[in-house]
């Protein structure tokens, strides 16, 4: 390589570096102010330390709860309710959204239905999962498939029909079938969508198991910011809700390491 083009590149890489880290220490600084503002505020009662809380008191509450082993018990249910939504919504809407590109005639019957189904509010049909489920744990990880399924089937069938019509032309050359064109072409040319239907998930998977939780379980994360709300114990609530925050961070992160992995090995 040109000695020069080298310096160049050491000197972009090094930049990046930088801008990295600067980033990264800008938001832990917004973070640290958003918590001591919130500590200050609530200590010298501009704000509601009943209702709002405190970090301090947070703390303090999760400290107790460590101690007691009770919420990781919570978390545990949360958790494995939001994966199994988060997977089966999202592998669930692939499939359809591979059945209605497979099928044209399909698609155009089946159009309408999914649209109604996009705009009904999933939560009002909580009621309906309860009596069909039961009030049990499968009904929490409907709520979050349901929420999720439909928006993932619309994003990935819409990325299917806008993929590049001169790459399905170079392989249909080839004589390449319907399902060579699909796994080879259509799969890897939908990867970014795929990716941003993972991370829109994320968030869905989490708001349908919250909502479960408020109508039907008696643990998890959403049981305890509703029972915080009962018994007017806003430590819990905010608590509740922090952890939530912590959880979906965490899942995201994951989700971003994928969409490194696949975009890597995209071709």
């Amino acid at each position: 390589m040109n000695p020069k083009l080298h310096e160049q590149h050491e000197q972009f890489r090094v930049r990046k570096k930088h801008e990295k880290i600067y980033v990264f220490m800008t938001q832990v600084a917004i973070l640290a102010a958003f918590i001591s503002l919130w500590e200050i505020a609530s200590r010298l009662n501009w704000i509601d330390p009943l209702i709002f809380s405190s970090p301090s008191s947070v703390w303090n509450l999760l400290v107790s709860m460590i101690a007691d082993s009770s919420l990781y018990v919570h978390i545990g249910v949360t958790l494995v309710e939001t994966i199994f939504g988060f997977l089966i919504g999202t592998l669930g809407g692939i499939a359809i959204a591979a059945f209605l590109w497979w099928s044209p005639f399909l698609s155009r019957v089946l159009d309408p239905y999914i649209v109604v189904l996009n705009a009904t509010p999933k939560v009002a049909l909580g009621p309906m999962l309860i009596v069909i489920f039961g009030a049990n744990m499968t009904s929490v990880v409907a709520m979050a498939v349901l929420i999720s399924i439909i928006v993932t089937t619309l994003v990935i069938y819409g990325a299917f029909r806008e993929t590049d019509e001169n790459l399905i032309k170079v392989v249909d050359t080839f004589g390449a079938s319907k399902w060579q064109r699909f796994r080879h072409v259509i799969i890897p040319a939908s990867y970014p969508a795929m990716v941003s239907a993972l991370k829109v998930n994320v968030g869905l998977a989490w708001v349908g198991v919250i909502v479960g939780e408020y109508l039907v379980s008696n643990e998890g994360l959403g049981y305890l910011i509703i029972y915080g709300f009962q018994v007017f114990n806003f430590d819990m609530v905010m608590l509740s809700l922090v952890l939530v925050a912590i959880l979906a961070t965490i899942m995201y992160q994951a989700v971003a390491i994928l969409e490194k992995f696949l975009m890597r090995n995209r071709h």
